[in-house]
């Protein structure tokens, strides 16, 4: 594989002469990766790769930066990218090169308790790492990709932070961020969202409004037991923009609800950490939206006539129960930093390994790998597509 290159970090303060003054920095990161993918033979949601398309080969370099003005009024920040990619497959090579800002933000103090802010910005919280039931709009955090960057939500922020324990906030999401998906969904959506916070336990209300679909409801909180346990959770009560009906009666043709009944997913979640620093955590998710074991196996059973529909419309999660453990080393450390994950559906019974680990040679250069290695068959949602999937890279950071 062709090596990567990840990390330019540069900083460029200027100090303050007086409190109206402006003070700058800004930084940055260039990413390279080369990923190779194995895909499934006999995958029946994507045979030959006909209707996915995927990648077998991407190189990839990325820079990603950094910038932010402030005094003691006005903050000013910004993370512009630009990327350059190469796909490969059986049917050919094809390059993608873009530009684009992935946060932005003006934030303004109107008052002594009070911010109004305008820009693109991730509207995620909670501590799930596997997904996120109590935010509408990133389910799949990231947070089992090291490697990946999320885009914002173009929007309007006013805060109300009365002390230390208590905020509000009241949003107006103007527009899904760069590369969203048409029609865009959560156009013109009110998001309104409390929260509350003590030395040893933190939770937030979450409710928005969506046109055209029934409101969204979430809560996530965590609370710290002891120095080595903490106790997390997160909850979402909403309907999809649409639902692939798959009836456990396999003769029966696929529907589509426009849009799909309400449903509730939840995640319980624990991390204990250890005297070295090592952290395990454990996650039990149930997703309401997602098939039982019925009718998931007719779901592939229709799938093998048309894959397209089945892979098109398929659900963010094809099961109903999830299990995430994650062992990690401690993030801080100068020397480098690993994290297993596995993760077991729990209604297919179909298993997902993954490790990331990055390590420096000298100061100035590192290394990096993600791995994710799927057990199980083509009728199980984790080794539907691949069979394997590998990502290396170097990383080079200058003073």
């Amino acid at each position: 594989m062709r090596l990567a290159i990840l990390g330019l970090c540069l900083v460029a303060p200027v100090a303050a002469a007086d409190e109206s003054a402006w003070r700058t920095s800004w930084d940055g990161a260039l990413y390279g990766y080369a990923n190779s993918m194995r895909l499934h033979e006999d995958s029946v949601l994507n045979p030959g790769n006909q209707v996915a398309g995927l990648a077998q080969r991407t190189d990839s370099a990325e820079l990603r930066l950094n910038f932010k003005a402030e005094n003691e009024t006005v903050r000013i920040t910004a993370r512009p990218i630009g990327l350059l990619r190469e796909t490969r497959n059986a049917f050919g090579t094809q390059q993608r090169n873009e530009g684009y800002v992935s946060l932005w933000q003006v934030r303004v103090r109107a008052a002594e308790d009070w911010n109004v802010a305008a820009g693109r910005e991730v509207l995620n919280w909670g501590a799930a790492q596997f997904r996120s039931p109590s935010s509408p709009f990133y389910f799949d955090n990231g947070r089992t990709d090291p490697l990946r960057e999320l885009v914002g939500m173009d929007a309007l922020k006013l805060s109300w932070t009365p002390d230390m324990q208590n905020s509000v906030n009241l949003v107006r999401v103007v527009r899904s961020g760069y590369g969203a998906m048409q029609p865009d969904m959560w156009r013109n959506t009110w998001l309104a969202k409390f929260d509350r916070r003590s030395g040893d336990w933190a939770y937030g209300l979450v409710a928005v409004q969506v046109p055209h679909l029934p409101d969204f409801y979430g809560a996530h909180g965590q609370m710290t037991m002891s120095d080595e346990l903490m106790l997390y959770g997160e909850f979402g009560s909403s309907a999809r923009p649409f639902a692939l009906q798959s009836d456990a009666d396999a003769a029966q043709p696929f529907t589509v609800q426009l849009p799909s009944s309400r449903r509730s997913t939840a995640l319980a979640g624990a991390t204990y950490t250890f005297e070295s620093g090592r952290a395990l955590s454990a996650e039990y998710l149930h997703d309401g939206h997602g098939y039982s074991a019925a009718q998931k196996d007719a779901y592939f059973q229709r799938a093998s006539a048309m894959p397209g529909l089945a892979l098109g419309l398929m659900p963010r999660l094809l099961g109903r129960d999830y299990l995430h453990l994650v062992l990690q080393t401690n993030m801080t450390s100068d020397t480098g930093y690993w994290r297993l994950m596995y993760t077991r559906n729990l209604t297919d019974n179909g298993n997902e390994l993954a490790a990331y680990g990055e390590a420096s040679l000298t100061p100035h250069l590192g290394i990096f790998g993600l791995a994710a290695l799927p057990v199980g068959n083509a009728r199980q949602e984790f080794s539907a597509l691949f069979t394997r999937s590998l990502t290396v890279g170097v990383k080079i950071a200058l003073p």
